[in-house]
């Protein structure tokens, strides 16, 4: 499923790359990553996007690639009711590709 197909859109975007985490805003969000065409690999909500994005730097399974490609982008959106958003992301791609983005391990869907 491609980025694009996510709602509300993610309204920034950074290359995942350690030499530009430091261009990500330090906010709570919600974040996706992305390889370079906008295939969605990944799903997350933080208190903190810059944090995170260097935690994922940290861990091979986040850099590694995949049968559907390799975390390029890091895109995120960042408001009100970020559970709610990220719930929806989760069952946009739940329905277009009938399974949770490829490198997420469990769906724990926060009520309300």
């Amino acid at each position: 499923m491609n980025v694009t197909e996510l709602i509300p859109a993610p309204v920034g975007r950074e290359s995942f790359m350690r030499n530009r985490y430091r261009f990500v805003p330090d906010v709570a969000g919600c974040y996706a990553l992305t390889t370079f065409t906008g295939t969605i690999l990944y799903v997350g909500l933080t208190n903190d996007l810059r944090r995170r994005m260097n935690e994922h730097l940290d861990s091979s399974e986040k850099t590694s690639e995949t049968s559907e490609g390799r975390a390029i982008f890091f895109q995120w959106w960042q408001g009100e009711e970020l559970e709610k958003v990220e719930r929806t992301w989760m069952n946009i791609h739940i329905q277009n590709e009938g399974r949770l983005p490829i490198m997420n391990g469990v769906y724990s869907p926060v009520s309300g």
